[in-house]
């Protein structure tokens, strides 16, 4: 290799690598806290993923997946004349700093087409693909235990509280 032939290579590869190993600093500026799914009897065919998440510059959360469902989707639900809906949206925003939480009753990653019933104590493998300000993506693996059917939101005033 001729020393042209190596200054060109670095000048080509040098970039690429910074941008490569600048795109996780998304990832680690993402903090996500207490991650859950609904659990499912034998038929059910969707559930709902659940978890609060803080993104440190600010970002949005614009698609997800998981083997275990064929169609996964970010939900929103909400109150319209007395009647509860439930709908797609195609992008849910992470301001800056600030925890959003994704709960029964409002947003939340929606499982659809499950592969098989989710039982209580398993893992559920999520993962979030998030856009940073400057429109890059990035994946951010999830590993979200299964809670009984019947399972609520957790109490925020107990989630500070130890034993």
């Amino acid at each position: 290799m001729t020393l042209s032939s190596m200054l060109t290579a670095t000048r080509t590869l040098v970039p690429a690598l910074v941008l490569f190993c600048a795109r996780p600093a998304l990832a680690a500026d993402v903090k996500i806290d207490d991650p859950w799914v609904r659990g499912t009897v034998v038929g059910q065919m969707a559930t709902g993923a659940f978890m609060a998440i803080t993104a440190k510059q600010g970002a949005a959360l614009v698609s997800a997946s998981s083997p275990v469902a064929g169609v996964v989707e970010i939900h929103t639900m909400s109150m319209n004349n007395g009647v509860m809906t439930m709908r797609p949206i195609p992008r849910l925003e992470l301001p800056a700093g600030k925890a959003v939480q994704l709960a029964p009753g409002g947003y939340h990653v929606m499982l659809m087409d499950l592969k098989q019933p989710l039982k209580t104590g398993e893992v559920v493998p999520i993962t979030l693909k998030l856009e940073g300000k400057d429109k890059a993506l990035t994946s951010v693996d999830v590993k979200a235990v299964v809670r009984p059917l019947n399972a609520a939101a957790p109490d925020p005033a107990m989630s500070h509280h130890k034993h």
